[in-house]
């Protein structure tokens, strides 16, 4: 999968300048900089190493404000589904790097938030691009 037509709905996928690993090394620098809290980074690739099988990198990141995330629940428990953020950082096929995420947008229609919640999400275009460019 590459940044086309095939990327599935609500989902954003940026192409980053780094490996996986140094776009999330980048990003949780960029969050911890800015007082958010990660919750997980979990290597997948390894993951399926460990159990005999092979995948490209592929890194999952969890992370997030529990203050605004706290809210955006009040507001519609089901936003828990989607909480804390993440984002993957994922290379394929043509060793090309890429991270996606989940849109603001498409999380508040999806769980009926209001815009003044939705922005409290809403840095997280910033935040990936940063992360993904030189």
């Amino acid at each position: 999968m590459s940044a086309d037509a095939t990327t599935p709905e609500g989902m954003h996928v940026v192409p980053s300048a780094f490996p996986p690993a140094e776009t999330v090394d980048r990003l949780e620098a960029i969050l911890r900089e800015r007082h958010f809290r990660v919750f997980a980074r979990i290597d997948q690739a390894q993951e399926a190493r460990q159990v005999g099988l092979t995948l490209r990198p592929t890194i999952l990141l969890l992370f997030g404000d529990p203050q605004s995330g706290t809210a955006l629940m009040q507001a519609s428990t089901t936003a828990a589904l989607d909480l804390p953020l993440r984002i993957v950082a994922w290379q394929d096929a043509a060793q090309h790097a890429w991270v996606t995420y989940d849109d603001p947008a498409y999380l508040g229609r999806r769980h009926h938030l209001p815009d003044d919640l939705v922005a409290r999400i809403s840095g997280i275009h910033a935040l990936v691009h940063a992360a993904a460019a030189e």
